[in-house]
């Protein structure tokens, strides 16, 4: 693998310290952080009552966690491999464009920026502000415009510590990290006291076929697999792993059975504590939980998630900007979100244009409907990220793979997520036709500012002096060198 390049020095007499460019600072423990981080957000303190709800009972429920964790971990598996083999940073996006060419790579750029990470942020940053407000006000309902605001606010924090620097960011994650660790454990004890007290009557009849819809089922898994949605964001940042040849796969492998265990176990609290219906029925489950649980410490449970939550937005906010960037710099986005602050060294207009869209997002949006919303067009250019890779293999065999992950494991993969996702379309065809529509108008976009420019040059001229005097405030400059 290429190691960065620095330009020589009696060029232009700079340092490497000097030269405008991202830094390899992410070593396997960040690295590890950073994907448990940012896939033990919201999720499990929210979606088992949408797994609960969509899979009909107690026992299905668990059997899709269990299920949703090894998919998630061979899709990890797979993302380690394109990870190796493509070393730009980028995720999706990247491999998208280096397997099936531009216009797939422009359209999960394009649904990715306008739908699904504010979509995707909006949720986690709505989950915070609910676990931040609820408790002052129970037990009456707290009041929606309060929660809202608290979410920006817990945006707007995550937003300045990644303008701010690369390595106070990575502390960050690390940091709340080993917190949401800490409440996970907190939460799965109880109830394996419990469970082994023979507290077991929510488990009998755990599997009850008359509940059982087929047609909901890839609902239960869409919720599911929001949960562990995440592993991927560590192939966003490829380009500032250190050792990427070792790390990727080891962080990627480690993080992924460490939270499958972990998620599990959490279920199996939540039902050891609450019975089906109570669960159905709380919408912050884990402080439902808390005070059956764990009196003495239920006003503790509530901060705790709300941490977990801004270390998940943390890690989205340091991640997805890095897809955008890449995109920009191969010619697919304005050319002013390829630059990086001239002394922060992070990608600042990538991670500003974020902002706005999420609070848009957030202020309009409800909060159940943006998962399914959002899951067609993440889970169908995953599904077809991979079926790249296979497709890579076949069509050049010697490329060089330094983590290559068995065939069967990534066939299963590509053919489960296009199946769940062509469930989808009969499960909840009117979120997901939304879904697919506002893909598709990225088409017509791409071929006319892409593939063949037809912008008026007198927009043109506009468009680029607004951005000259945007990368002037700023003080953004283009990286100097090649980190790939």
């Amino acid at each position: 693998m290429k190691r960065t390049q620095i330009k020589k020095e009696q060029d232009n007499g700079m340092t490497e310290e000097e030269v405008v460019h991202l830094r390899r600072e992410i070593g396997l423990l960040p690295a590890v952080s950073f994907i448990i981080g940012t896939v033990v957000g919201s999720g499990i303190f929210i979606a088992p009552k949408g797994v609960l709800m969509n899979s009909g009972s107690v026992g299905l429920s668990l059997l899709v966690w269990a299920l949703c964790g090894i998919l998630s971990l061979f899709g990890a598996l797979c993302y380690a491999e394109l990870g190796t083999t493509f070393t730009k940073s980028g995720g999706h996006y990247t491999y998208l464009l280096e397997t099936l060419g531009p216009l797939p790579a422009f359209l999960r750029l394009w649904v990715e920026f306008l739908f699904i990470r504010p979509a995707v942020a909006s949720y986690v940053s709505l989950t915070f502000g609910r676990y931040v407000v609820e408790p002052l006000f129970a037990p009456c309902p707290a009041p929606m415009a309060l929660i809202k605001l608290v979410s920006i606010l817990g945006v707007t924090f995550v937003v300045a510590v990644n303008c701010w620097s690369v390595s106070m960011a990575s502390r960050t994650q690390v940091t709340l990290t080993f917190i949401k660790m800490f409440a996970l454990v907190l939460i799965i004890v109880p109830g394996i006291i419990a469970l082994a007290k023979g507290k077991t009557e929510n488990f009998q009849n755990g599997f009850e076929l008359d509940s059982i819809t087929l047609d909901r089922l890839p609902l239960a898994f869409y919720n599911g697999l929001y949960a562990y949605g995440g592993w991927f964001y560590l192939n966003f940042v490829t380009e500032e792993v250190i050792n990427p040849n070792r790390n990727i796969p080891l962080a990627i492998i480690c993080s992924m059975v460490t939270v499958t265990v972990f998620y599990v176990l959490v279920n199996v609290a939540y039902y050891t504590m609450m019975t089906p219906g109570e669960l159905l029925l709380s919408d912050a489950v884990a402080v439902t939980f808390a005070n059956r649980a764990l009196q003495g410490l239920a006003s503790v449970i509530p901060i705790l998630v709300a941490l977990s939550c801004l270390g998940a937005l943390n890690g989205s906010f340091f991640g997805s900007p890095r897809m955008l960037f890449v995109g920009a710099r191969e010619g697919h986005w304005p050319p002013i979100f390829s630059m990086i602050h001239i002394r922060r060294r992070t990608p600042l207009p990538a991670v500003l244009l974020l902002y706005p869209l999420v609070v848009v997002m957030l202020i309009t949006g409800e909060i159940y409907q943006l998962i399914n919303f959002a899951s067609f067009s993440r889970w169908f250019f995953i599904a077809l990220a991979t079926l790249g890779m296979l497709i890579h293999r076949y069509r050049f065999p010697h490329h060089p793979r330094p983590f290559k992950v068995p065939l069967a494991i990534a066939v299963t993969f590509t053919v489960v997520c296009f199946f769940i996702v062509g469930l989808s379309l009969y499960s909840d065809p009117w979120n997901t036709g939304r879904s697919c529509a506002l893909t598709l108008t990225g088409v017509p976009v791409y071929y006319a500012t892409v593939y063949r420019l037809r912008v008026p040059h007198r927009l043109m001229h506009i468009f680029n002096y607004c951005s000259k005097q945007l990368q002037i405030l700023l003080e953004v400059a283009q990286q100097e060198v090649q980190t790939y």
